[in-house]
């Protein structure tokens, strides 16, 4: 109960925006702050097609990501400085194990499991409607 009391809470305080990826329209949860980066998408038992939550941050930086919590299966997409897809990585449920961008990225883009393979987004994927 209390778990979904502050899940509620961060998915209240998190902004909300289209993108579009490679063309495809995505609807994502912005979070920027370390609290709700922290938090993610643990705990949570669904997420909608064609949604996703975008993790932002100030400067380029080697980020990392791991699924402590979280039971939805994912995927990422790491994001460079020119919002360009960097590279792409599949996530498996409460794996504990740290998954790293092999390069600074602004942006990381999780989605459910296949979304990005199912519209053939690669490495090198515009997507626009970041900033």
């Amino acid at each position: 109960m209390l778990r979904e009391m502050i899940r509620e809470i961060l998915a209240e305080s998190a902004s909300t925006k289209t993108l579009q990826v490679g063309g495809f329209p995505i609807t994502v949860e912005v979070v920027s702050s370390k609290e709700e980066q922290r938090q993610g998408l643990m705990n949570r038992t669904h997420l909608d097609p064609d949604s996703g939550m975008l993790f932002s941050y100030d400067h380029p930086q080697v980020l990392s990501f791991w699924m402590k919590d979280t039971i939805i299966p994912l995927s990422i997409a790491f994001i460079d400085p020119s919002g360009r897809v960097s590279e792409l990585r599949d996530l498996r449920p409460n794996d504990k194990s740290h998954v790293q961008s092999s390069s600074p990225c602004r942006w990381a883009l999780e989605a459910n499991r296949g979304w990005f393979d199912e519209r053939r987004i690669h490495v090198g994927s515009k997507i626009t409607g970041i900033e």
